[in-house]
This record gives structure tokens, sequence and C-alpha cells, in this order.
């Protein structure tokens, strides 16, 4: 069952790839050079990059039990730290790059903050 959802997601994903690349071949080029559609794609793979972050948070081992020891909720708040980060950096800077960089680095240095913090 989860071989067959992970092909079946693999190939939406392709096919949602090759039409959101075919698409721009196939509209006027006067509509491509509208003003809102650069601010679209400006956006865009900030935008990807969150829900896919989002989407991998580890939030469903946290209980109302969860204590501030909890490496589940290190881990939770250091996602959301980084997240935070990388929403700053790519606001000031605009580069993608810079911002994955600079959130590797801060979900690395939240989880060894709390793992000091809270020993």
């Amino acid at each position: 069952m989860t071989s067959s959802y992970l092909i079946l997601a693999t190939f939406a994903m392709a096919g949602v790839t090759f039409i959101t690349r075919a698409l721009p071949a196939l509209i006027p080029k006067r509509l491509l050079d509208t003003p809102w559609l650069h601010r679209l794609n400006e956006s865009l793979p900030l935008s990807v990059m969150v829900l896919l972050i989002l989407t991998s948070l580890s939030y469903q081992d946290l209980s109302a039990k969860t204590g501030l020891q909890s490496a589940e909720l290190h881990l939770l708040l250091a996602q959301i730290g980084a997240l935070l980060m990388v929403l700053l950096v790519y606001h000031i800077s605009r580069q993608l790059l810079v911002s994955m960089i600079v959130g590797i680095a801060a979900v690395n240095g939240f989880l060894w903050l709390f793992a000091t913090l809270f020993v």
C-alpha cells in the first residue's frame, strides 16, 4: 500500500511539474509580463518551501502531558524557530539558497540551545 502511494505521488508531482513548466509556452507573452505574475513568481519558491516545512513539522508525538524537557517539544520549537528565521532571511535577502542554509543552521542551533538550557 505504501509503495503504491509513493508511486502515485511521484507521478502526480511529475505531472504537476510538467504542466507548470509547459504552461508558459502556451500562454500569450503579453499575459506573462503582467506585474501580478511577476510578484507571484518572486514569492512562489518561498511559498512552496514554507508549505513543505509546515507539512513536515513533527507534532504527532505531542500531548497535553508533554513537558519542557521533552525532545519532541524541542524538535517542534526548533522547526518553528527555523521556519521563522527562513522567512525573515528570505524577506530581507530574497535569496532562496541563503534562506535554506540559515534554516538548516537554525534548526541545529535551536536544538543545541534547547538541549543546553533544559538539561
